[in-house]
């Protein structure tokens, strides 16, 4: 009898040894919990539903800053328009959709080592009343369903004002990019993983590149139990007989091992501690590393001497995406890559670094000075660590700077902005959704002469655009794309001052504009003025007419984007005109023109198949 308990007692060890190989740190951590705590009687696990409480943060809305309409602030509450299919501004909207933002010449340059997986375009944060163990999740899309791409939840409660000493995201579920056949309204409820820790905190990643038209979100609902039972802490995976086979460094030592027998019996026994690597040339091993992920390298860099050396190598790090590590990237990993960055020309720190991870002592004071020096691209969308003392770092560390990405990055003060006008190689200024003011603007303008490409979307602290303008085509002749999307204050004279001194414009969005009148004369000026014009949109304006149409056919023969959404005065002829004669076009939005109806737009798409004509409904 005691034999047989003995060896079970032993098979039961190992089987225990396996799987501590495959459990997690949190999930050791809640048995040993579980095990201190055994005198408790089993909780009451109730399933509690939850919507939206509050939106906490988020990288683009079509909307405005302002107002409800296609903003994110509509995922809060219970759903507005669900089960009801169409476009609806009680909705949520990011600003993107479709591959052809890419193509525009404003669009950055991609980075080297961006991992295949990672797809995420936009985000949104929203915060829930109570936090619950996850069991499900719902999201109610109500038009062009498919953006949702990657769901993760935080350990943190957004509701506490104290930050706890480590801030855990979990990734929920993850998905490919995808299209869905049909355009109704959906609830869509992936399989979510089970996590060890309560969330109120839930994070929906998007990518919008493979939808005809915008996706609109209604509401999101989280189900959940606010405590655990102690069964659930104990559920252990059953043990298979297969477990009990060699491990996988048992497998691989053996392959290692028949290969260098293989390797020795033909002759090829010439070798140093570091393999046959050593009979690479070093710029050969340098390109196979070019192909690697940044974990990845870092991996390697522990497997010998030789590729320690070649991984931290600084040339494998001239430029540098840190987006897709969003969650972990704080001063620590900064410190480790901070050697291997002193010839770092690229880096992206788009949203990144948020709630203490990133501060300013490791970002300003150590990473960028010995980094920032070579630096010419600074992505940082939606980081908001920045303070006025981290730009003011920037604008003196990186005299080298001709492109900076402050997009969304509302959190920001305003007079922060005035440093940047010491950045006086800028090439390219991306502002949107930020609370710069006119005079720091007015600044920056006047010293960065050599702008190309400049957006300040849903810039609503800006007074007086006509001065911007006036500004812009005194100081900025070589600019190629200007975003003023939702600007409120520009007029016909604006306009007028602008293109006379922007003759290279290829790409200019006035975008719910809501001053500007065609019947001034604006638009025909413009088109006149322009004749480099790709992108254009007047979004919204319901003034423009057949003859902005026309002057834009005759004069713009490049166009490939145009938005003319919600125009009344817009007739099929003055479309078939501009399709005949701009042959480059790809995009025409007429969505809500009241002359343009699903009939005309069907004609037009057979006519001409290569543009892509949208027509938006509600139902």
């Amino acid at each position: 009898m005691f034999p047989l308990l003995t060896v079970l007692s032993m098979f039961y060890y190992i089987c225990l040894q396996r799987q501590a190989r495959t459990g997690t740190r949190g999930e050791i951590m809640n048995s040993r919990q579980a095990i201190e705590s055994n005198q408790r009687t089993l909780p009451h696990t109730v399933e509690v539903e939850q919507y939206v409480k509050e939106i906490v943060d988020f990288s683009s809305h079509y909307g405005s800053e302002n107002s409800m309409s296609y903003t994110m602030w509509n995922l809060a509450g219970m759903p507005n328009v669900y089960p009801s299919s169409g476009d609806f501004t009680q909705t949520a909207v990011f600003r993107m959709y479709g591959k052809w933002w890419e193509q525009c010449a404003s669009a950055p340059q991609p980075f080297r080592r961006t991992p295949d997986r990672f797809h995420s375009q936009d985000y949104v944060e929203l915060a829930f009343e109570d936090p619950v163990y996850p069991t499900s999740i719902d999201i109610l899309e109500t038009y062009h369903p498919g953006a949702v791409i990657r769901i993760l939840a935080c350990s943190l409660n957004p509701f506490f004002q104290n930050l706890p000493a480590e801030v855990r995201w979990e990734e929920l579920w993850s998905g490919e990019p995808s299209k869905m056949v049909t355009l109704q309204a959906r609830q869509f409820s992936p399989r979510i993983k089970q996590i060890n820790f309560p969330t109120n905190l839930i994070r929906l990643e998007v990518n919008s590149s493979l939808l005809e038209y915008y996706a609109e979100l209604d509401a999101v609902v989280l189900r959940g139990v606010k405590q655990r039972s102690l069964l659930s802490l104990y559920k252990m995976p059953l043990i298979d007989i297969n477990d009990l086979s060699d491990s996988d460094e048992e497998k691989d030592a053996y392959e290692a091992e028949r290969l260098h027998k293989q390797c020795r019996d033909t002759g090829i026994n010439e070798h140093t501690n570091n393999g046959y690597f050593d009979k690479l040339p070093y710029e050969l091993i340098q390109l196979l590393l070019d192909h690697v992920t940044l974990p990845d390298l870092c991996r390697l860099a522990q497997t010998c001497k030789l590729l320690y050396q070649h991984c931290c190598d600084p040339l494998q790090y001239i430029q540098l995406s840190l987006q897709p590590y969003w969650a972990r990237v704080n001063d620590s990993a900064l410190d480790h890559l901070q050697s291997r960055c002193t010839l770092i020309q690229r880096l992206n720190l788009s949203w990144s670094g948020n709630r203490g991870a990133i501060t300013l002592a490791g970002f300003c004071s150590r990473f960028l000075k010995v980094c920032g020096s070579q630096l010419v691209c600074l992505e940082l969308a939606c980081c908001h660590f920045l303070n006025e003392a981290c730009l003011e770092v920037i604008a003196q560390m990186c005299p080298n700077l001709q492109e900076l990405n402050l997009s969304s990055c509302d959190r920001l003060h305003p007079q922060a902005f005035s440093h940047i006008s010491k950045l006086v190689g800028l090439r390219r200024l991306i502002l949107y959704r930020t609370k710069i003011e006119q005079t720091a603007l007015l600044s920056i303008l006047n010293f960065c002469t050599d702008l190309r490409h400049l957006n300040l979307g849903s810039c609503i602290m800006i007074e007086d655009y006509d001065m911007i303008a006036s500004m812009i085509s005194a100081k900025s002749k070589n600019l190629k794309s200007l975003d003023i999307w939702r600007c409120k204050n520009i007029t016909e004279k604006g306009i007028t001052e602008l293109v006379s001194g922007c003759r290279l414009l290829e790409e200019l969005d006035l975008g719910w504009c809501s001053t500007l009148q065609s019947s001034t004369g604006c638009f025909v000026h413009l088109a006149r003025h322009l004749p480099k014009l790709r992108k254009f949109f007047v979004t919204a304006n319901r003034t423009v007419c057949d003859t902005d149409i026309e002057e834009l056919a005759a004069n713009c023969p490049n166009l490939q984007h145009l938005d003319i959404l919600g125009t009344r005065m817009v007739s099929p002829a003055s479309l078939r005109k501009l399709l005949q004669s701009c042959k480059d076009l790809l995009l025409l939005d007429v969505s809500f023109c009241s002359q343009i109806d699903t009939r005309v737009v069907q004609e037009l798409t057979v006519q001409f198949p290569k543009v892509f004509i949208k027509k938006s409904f509600t139902q």
